[in-house]
């Protein structure tokens, strides 16, 4: 079990919601004579969005072509022309065919398509096989796959990776030979979510302010239909809208007037799904779980009363096995859950306060069932769901219930998890950022770099400078103010988000409080706007120039973020002979390292991680997959290897650092990391909110976690505010001294590096 190769995880990344709506809408789409749309090929998406162009000068025929574009600088990061629609066909096998052109193409160039299915990926080509780059004229190219009746999607488009240029133009997508649009329509067994429609327009519920009675009835219900929805047979085999069916629950729910009538409506309520008969076999929990059930509520009948209680308990006996459910599955050969059937109901535009109950209810339980860290959340989980109750309900326009639901979502302590639409309402305010890299150093908000070599210095601030105060606030009470709306697994994290947005408000001037070498000096500056400037810059803290580098005789150096899979051995071939070898992962890796690298620093069969995943058979329970190893491949690296993080390195960073560590010689410079590692799970939210979890717990061989905590260093090593006026590194200045012996001078040091 592996965490997902880089390629397919940047397709299914790239690939966008958008649908056609109408089918002859198609043929021009594949044709790109639907021409351009902001210099890009109109209907398509993919990225980076700067690498791909409408094309009207190169076509094979008609007026447009689309073309895709990476500089040197590239290395062997990949750009996607994407487009996906929902399959509402059927055949034997569905084909891609498209005309190709390229252009001194270093890495590869191809189409590319892939089906989806609620179980996971079915069908994937990219012509990866047929390696196709240098320059070549138009081609006509093809990829075909069975069509398999479970694929729910269908997603395609063209790549390129590496430094060249691609173009492509007429597409087109065949079903059994024939024009998709033409090909038999799929037939789809209709489930309930279908043919239950009572509250499409709005679920009828209307709360202004709950009392404290109401507080406690809702709560309760948010748990027991959690409960119902992974555990009842008729809702695990889809038999039921439960969306709705919560929607039917809570009028009475909130009328009652204590805690017995609350659990009479909840009886009476749950008396209306089918009877649940005893088996003779029961589900058994595996003994050896990493993690159990937090279901002993269910048996408190001062909480439920006895009849509810028993009746929970009765259900929860006698649960369904099998491994499958309607609303989860898992993604094959990694485990990491899958949400299905979980509408977003977009069509709601600001949610209803029972559509908005419903999103706090469905991603409560979706965290108390299916995510691994769920017992290492700061707060009790059970406090959180009645906490945010009065917040959720009270919100008044989207701008509130995202902020509320975002500050639930913080909650997790996930690094993993936010809410993509809410930037627009998450302060501070505004679209705009003053043209400055800041990073937290020594606790303080410092200036590291400019994003702009002209505009950042005729700012008037320095590089070391300490930002104090933005507009009149001071930036410790802003942080501080701020905070709650930043998920983040760690502190270290949450302060490189805030670092990034600290500046960010309306375009125009304002006025910055700064400290320099000890004296506040306050200067007017103005926000730059977004597309004026490069904000990744400093997002990565890794050495400036070439991939692989030589610090001298002695010393190798290899920096992740640019670095080439096929290029891991040669790697390894240019630092042999070398006392040590610098693996710098304060960034996130360009290329998915961990065997192809990682089995050149092993000597012999090696474990470094396991996996723990969710039990379909037993919501709320997580068990440990086998050990994962590294086998040793040559060439091999015999000398030392350091490797170099901090809290930019997460996710497949922390995993990569991990996999790395397991070398014999080996030893982790730096700072904590971000602490949120493990297959993102992605959980869709009334109101079009989109979040997401880290999936699987992620263990070293000891069961010793990584998630929050992150990959400690063995030598812990923090920039300083003297040390970033230098334009030092002090982190790999430590590194080399690691190497080549603690008595060599700071002076030498540097002299090597630079």
């Amino acid at each position: 079990m592996r965490i997902i190769v880089a390629l397919v995880c940047l397709m299914t990344l790239l690939a966008c919601t958008f649908s056609l709506a109408a089918e002859q809408q198609l043929t021009e789409l594949l044709d790109f004579e639907k021409g351009a749309e902001n210099g890009k090929p109109a209907g398509w998406r993919g990225g980076p969005a700067a690498n791909l162009h409408a094309d009207s000068l190169v076509t094979h025929q008609g007026q447009w072509s689309c073309r895709l574009e990476q500089g040197l600088a590239a290395g062997n990061s990949f750009t996607a022309l994407t487009h996906k629609i929902t399959n509402e066909k059927q055949g034997k096998f569905i084909t891609l065919r498209g005309f190709l052109k390229t252009e001194a193409v270093a890495g590869m160039a191809g189409l590319w398509m892939r089906l989806d299915s609620d179980e996971g990926m079915v069908g994937f080509d990219n012509m990866k096989r047929r390696n196709l780059k240098g320059t070549t004229e138009w081609t006509e190219y093809t990829i075909a796959m069975p069509y398999d009746p479970a694929a729910t999607e269908i997603v395609f488009g063209a790549l390129l990776s590496g430094q060249g240029k691609v173009w492509v133009d007429d597409l087109q997508l065949l079903v059994d030979g024939k024009p998709y649009d033409q090909a038999p329509a799929l037939v789809r067994e209709e489930t309930a979510l279908d043919t239950d429609t009572e509250f499409i327009a709005g679920s009828g519920v209307a709360i202004t302010d709950l009392t404290s009675q109401q507080v406690w009835n809702l709560a309760l219900l948010g748990k027991v239909w959690g409960f119902l929805k992974y555990h009842h047979p008729a809702l695990t085999q889809g038999e039921r809208h439960w969306d709705f069916e919560l929607f039917r629950a809570l009028p009475g729910v909130l009328a009652a007037g204590d805690n017995k009538q609350a659990t009479g409506e909840l009886l009476t309520w749950i008396d209306k799904l089918p009877e649940v008969s005893a088996k003779t076999i029961g589900v058994e929990l595996e003994t050896a779980s990493a993690a159990l059930p937090r279901l002993e509520w269910l048996k408190d009948e001062q909480l439920l009363g006895r009849a509810l209680s028993r009746k929970l308990q009765h259900i929860y006996k006698n649960r369904p096995a099998g491994n499958k459910q309607f609303y989860i599955s898992q993604h094959p050969g990694v485990g990491n859950p899958k949400f299905l059937h979980e509408p977003t109901y977009t069509d709601q535009g600001f949610p209803d306060a029972g559509y908005r109950l419903l999103a706090l209810f469905r991603y409560w339980n979706i965290i108390e069932y299916w995510f691994p860290n769920r017992d290492i959340i700061d707060r009790d989980w059970d406090e959180v769901l009645a906490a945010y109750l009065p917040e959720v309900t009270a919100a008044t326009d989207n701008a509130a219930y995202q902020l509320a639901m975002l500050r639930v979502i913080a909650e997790v302590d996930d690094g993993h998890a936010n809410i993509y639409l809410a930037d627009e309402f998450r302060p501070p305010a505004g679209k705009c950022r003053l043209p400055l890299v800041i990073r937290f150093v020594e606790d303080q908000a410092v200036v590291t770099a400019f994003v702009d070599s002209v505009r950042g210095p005729a700012t008037g601030l320095e590089v070391g400078d300490v930002i104090n105060k933005i507009d009149g606030n001071l930036v410790s009470d802003l942080i501080q103010n701020w905070e709650p709306y930043y998920p983040a697994s760690n502190q270290p994290h949450r302060l490189s988000a805030l670092a990034r947005n600290l500046t960010r408000g309306p375009w125009g001037p304002c006025s910055v409080e700064a400290i320099r070498d000890g004296k506040a000096m306050t200067l007017p500056v103005q926000r730059t706007a977004p597309e004026a400037e490069d904000f990744r810059v400093g997002r990565t803290h890794d050495l400036p120039g070439d991939t692989f580098q030589m610090l001298g005789d002695e010393v190798a150096y290899l920096k992740l973020s640019s670095v080439v899979l096929t290029e891991a051995g040669s790697y390894v071939e240019r630092a042999a002979g070398t006392k040590g070898l610098i693996i710098d992962i304060r960034n996130y890796p360009s290329s998915f390292m961990v065997f192809a690298l990682g089995s050149r620093l092993v000597t012999e069969r090696t474990p470094f991680v396991c996996f723990t995943t969710g039990d379909l058979n037993n919501p709320g329970a997580f068990v440990w997959s086998p050990d994962l190893f590294l086998d040793p491949v040559k060439p091999t690296y015999a000398g030392k290897v350091v490797i170099l993080v901090d809290e930019a390195s997460i996710s497949q960073s922390e995993y990569t650092a991990m996999a790395f560590r397991a070398a014999p010689e080996a030893i982790i410079v730096g700072s904590t990391t971000a602490g949120a590692d493990g297959n993102v799970s992605a959980i869709s939210l009334p109101g079009g909110l989109k979040t997401n979890i880290s999936g699987i717990g992620v263990f070293y061989p000891d069961h010793s976690p990584t998630q929050r905590v992150g990959i400690l260093p063995d030598v812990e090593v923090r920039p300083s505010i003297e040390g970033i006026k230098q334009g030092r590194d002090e982190v790999l200045e430590e590194a080399i001294r690691q190497i080549l012996g603690a008595k060599i001078s700071d002076v030498e040091i540097r002299a090597r590096y630079r």
